[in-house]
Parts: structure tokens; sequence; C-alpha cells
């Protein structure tokens, strides 16, 4: 068959598209582009986040938002170096097969070659043309594969499962030397269904709480830099001059925009919304209606419940902004040791029921022993008890405390109890199942005690992780390496905050007999310690 070659001249062509009305003239474009391009935004919410020109994009709400295609789009229309997380590797599947529909959908064998299995990532355009890495972060100690990475684009794919300190860290290695590329963050999310995640509830806070004395509207852009540790939101993108600071710091703007199943029309033709309605409360209402103040999913055998927790990081706020602090003094120091490492050494000082603020120090800031008890010595009043658990890493620190006369307990967590319950029923597996029932107990509203927690999600987090059963031996906690598995991180705020609470009684011995033989050696150090000083000054 002899083809035809009698095709409209380019200056035919050219006059019929002057000729449309401009609407016109946009459906022939975006009609045209889908030849020349693998995607192209939904109209509504998905194209709003698409151009948003915030520096970092929150979006998400209801499932099946088009959140996923969004990243993905991203990635391949507008930037030149990407890469997507999932919190856990196999979650990353999902993602690559929908890019090779994306970005390969007639199965172009030429298209193929452009992902590398092995190393799940795709390059456009040989190896000068534009990157897109998929990549997982499981755990804190994982943060370091991806530093000294710089990418233009990173996309958190459902962010509220990593910790607050792995998206922090990662996009600090957000950045670009290609003139004119444009660098950002995107995160999408459905509402969190756990304690862990909750953290993008104050992050994005304008748009996401509902008591946030500033709301802002869906798309809406604030300003934001770090000043001392915290997010202080500013009046616009001019650079401001901080405290210690030699050169300016430019402020990055911050959006929300909120994606919603009614806007994707592919997963409404499949009835994808009969899908979520037929879901439980709270599910219901988290994933069909983007509800991020739907109750937070907790498992059955939590230990300590969220709204316990809450509840005392309440009365702390409003202590702390009344300016009524007890005037107590430091009646226990609750010590969590790290030795170098990802983890944090965290000291909580205890008032009664007050419990003051904590002070947190990186790993590489107590390496060893002497350097954990120059933080302590600065926080210890006279007869105040520091309770530091000596598993692992926390032997020397005690040694040394001992050795300069600080009234310091030596706190194993696996040995063996007799304590019982309030109840005077169940026992205990350990110590550390003690403890933390001890904890449990103390803030159960009907117990009186109306204790004060430090208002830090992270603390909020680590203190509602810790699951429990019963055994034969009585109450056991699960593993400490089994929490840090599902937070990502040692929840070393929680532990401390227990050793601060922790009533360290033993075997035959009531707690008045126990602080009276502790003040006593105590007093004797002291006086040990003063008599060699005066020696020595002889």
């Amino acid at each position: 068959m002899k083809m035809s070659h009698n095709l409209p001249s380019q200056k035919k062509l050219q006059e019929y598209y002057r000729s449309l009305t401009p609407q016109s003239q946009q459906e022939l474009d975006d009609l045209l582009s889908l030849f020349n391009r693998a995607w192209l935004p939904n109209p509504g919410p998905q194209s709003a986040a698409y151009h948003s020109a915030a520096d970092v994009l929150g979006y998400g709400g209801q499932a099946g938002g088009g959140k996923t295609d969004l990243t993905l789009g991203l990635a391949y229309m507008q930037h030149h170096r990407s890469v997507i997380f999932r919190r856990e590797h196999p979650r990353l599947t999902a993602i690559i097969d929908r890019s090779r529909q994306i970005f390969n959908p007639f199965n172009d064998a030429a298209l193929k070659d452009m992902f590398n299995e092995s190393l799940h990532r795709w390059r456009f355009g040989g190896t000068t043309g534009h990157l897109l890495r998929f990549g997982s972060i499981q755990y804190e100690q994982n943060i370091l594969n991806w530093q000294g990475q710089p990418y233009d684009l990173h996309a958190f794919d459902e962010v509220t499962e990593f910790s607050e300190n792995i998206f922090r860290s990662v996009t600090a290695w957000n950045r670009t030397t290609r003139a004119g590329q444009r660098c950002r963050v995107v995160c999408t999310m459905n509402p969190p269904l756990t304690k862990e995640g909750e953290w993008v509830i104050k992050f994005w806070g304008p748009w996401l709480d509902d008591k946030h004395p500033r709301p802002a509207k869906a798309g809406e852009l604030r300003w934001y830099t770090t000043i001392g540790g915290q997010d202080i939101e500013v009046d616009g993108p001019t650079p401001i001059k901080v405290a210690g600071e030699e050169a300016l710091v430019v402020p990055k703007s911050r959006t929300f925009i909120f994606a919603s199943v009614y806007d994707n029309p592919y997963l409404l033709e499949q009835g994808y919304v009969s899908t979520l309605q037929a879901l439980p409360e709270p599910l219901r209402s988290k994933l069909l209606h983007g509800d991020f103040k739907a109750g937070i999913m907790e498992d059955p055998w939590q230990i300590i419940p969220a709204d316990w927790v809450r509840a005392a990081q309440a009365r702390w706020t409003k202590i702390v902004a009344e300016g009524v602090q007890p005037k107590l003094p430091v009646q226990q120091l609750g010590v969590d040791v790290a030795r170098g490492g990802p983890d944090q050494t965290v000291l909580t000082p205890r008032r009664g029921n007050f419990f003051d603020k904590q002070l947190v120090y990186h790993g590489t800031q107590t390496p060893d022993g002497p350097s954990v008890v120059r933080v302590i010595v600065p926080v210890v009043e006279k007869d105040t008890l520091v309770a530091v658990d000596i598993i692992g890493v926390g032997g020397s620190p005690f040694d040394f405390s001992k050795a300069v006369g600080l009234n310091i307990v030596a706190l194993n967590g696996a040995e063996a109890t007799e304590a019982k319950d309030k109840s005077g029923k169940l026992g205990f597996f350990n110590r550390r199942a003690e403890w933390h029932w001890q904890l449990r107990e103390n803030l159960d509203p009907s117990s009186g005690q109306e204790l004060a927690l430090p208002a830090d999600p992270e603390l909020l987090a680590d203190l509602t992780a810790a699951r429990w059963e019963i055994t034969p031996r009585g109450i056991k906690v699960e593993l400490k390496k089994e929490i840090v598995a599902r937070l990502g991180r040692s929840p070393d705020k929680g532990e401390s905050l227990i050793y601060a609470n922790a009533k360290l009684t033993f075997k035959g011995q009531g707690i008045f007999e126990y602080y009276q033989q502790q003040h006593a050696a105590a007093q004797a150090a002291r006086e040990a310690a003063a008599a060699v000083a005066q020696g020595g000054k002889k």
C-alpha cells in the first residue's frame, strides 16, 4: 500500500493553531504533550501541588488522592536529581511498578534499559540525563547512608511512617549546583495511624492543627527558619540575622494541600470510595475524609494510653505557662546513657510529680563515663538520687559517679522482682516491667498522682510505644530492640523518664528504708571525699 504524503504544511498548522481560542490552544498543548511526556497532573489539588512554589510541600489527607503519582511526575518532569523514600524497602515495590507504567507505558525495550534493577534507579537521557532513585530509611542509623548525597527533590511517600529526626536530617542535603534548578521537599501522607507520626500535625500546624493561633488556607505559603532547635515562623522570604550565625539565614516556605479521592478519576471509576467507606472507624475517617484529628489507633497491649500522657503534658504546659513550677529540689534524676552512635544521653529531673524539661545530648557528646558524669553533676542537688541503667553502656558512668560521691543507684532491668501491681494480683517478669508499670499506674487518672510531663511529641511516642503480655512469671514488657525496630530509633526520652519515676525498692526493703540507706551512703562518700581533700591541703 502506497502511503499518502499529502499532510498539512507547517505554515497551515501554525495558522490553524493561531485561529483557536486560548482555552482550545491550552487543551491542544496538553493533548500533544501526552505524546512527548509520560504524565500530567489531574486538575484540582494534584495540579495545585505540582505547580506549588513551596520549598517544603505536604500533600495528602484522603487515601487515593494521587500522592505517589505526584512524586513520580515531579521527579520526571521538573527535577534533575531526585530520590523517593519509603520507610521499609519492600514497600517500594508498588512505587517502582507504578514508575514503569508512567515512564514506559508501551513497554519499550530501549526505555527498559534506563532502569537499573539492582540500584533501584532510573536514569533518563544517558549519564548526563536526570536521575531518580528509590530508597528506604528504616532505622535512624540508616541516615548515614544518605548524608552527603545532594538531591534537588527529596520526596517522602507516607512521611508519617518516618521519624521527624530522619526527615530533618536527610532533607538537610536538599540542594543542587545545577544553574536554574529548583530544589524542594515533597511529603505525601494520609493522617497518621500511630503516635510516631503525629509530629506532622505540629510541623504543618497552620493547616492541620485546628487549635493553631494562625490557621492557613490550603496552598498558602508560610515561611520558617530554625532558631535554637525550634521552628520559628517569620513574615516572609527576606533573609534574617540569627544570633550566633555569621551569614544571613534564608527562610524556607512551607504549605499543605489536601488531596481527595474524589479528584482522582481513575480510582473513582474503580469504585475505590466504596472500599474506603467499608473501613471501620477511625480508619474510615482518616482515609476517606482525611481527618487528621480522628483517634489514633492504639494496640490493645500498649502499656500506657496516649490520652494519659497527653493529659500529663497538658498539665505541664499549664504549669510552665503560669510560672508555678514547684520549688522542690530535684529528688530523682533518670539517666539513659548513650556513648557515641546515633542514640542520645537523656537526663530527666523529677521534682515531686513535676518532671522538668529533659536534657538531651547526642551520643558523640557523651562517649565515655567521665563525659556522662560531667553533664550529670550540674543538675544534681543535695540528696538527689541519680538512677542510671547499668545494662550495656551504663556501667562506666555508674562507676565514675560513685567515685565523685554522687548519690547514684544502678538499675538492672533484667533483675528479678517480687513486686506486685496495685491490685496485688499481678507480678512482674523483671524490674524493667515493674518500672514501666509504675509509670502506667501513676499516670492513670484515677490514681490522683497528676503527674506533669514535658510537652514533647517524641516523649509521647516513646512512652506509648512499649507493649506488654502476661507470662507465667507475670507482666512482661517487650524487648527494647523490638521498640527500636518499630520506632526506627531508641526510645531514650521515654526510658529516662521511666527511670526518673521508678520507685527503687528491693526485696525485703521499704522505700523509706531504701532512701535512708542511699542518703547515708551518699553522706559517707561526701565525708570521705572531703577528708581526702583536707588531707591533700595539709
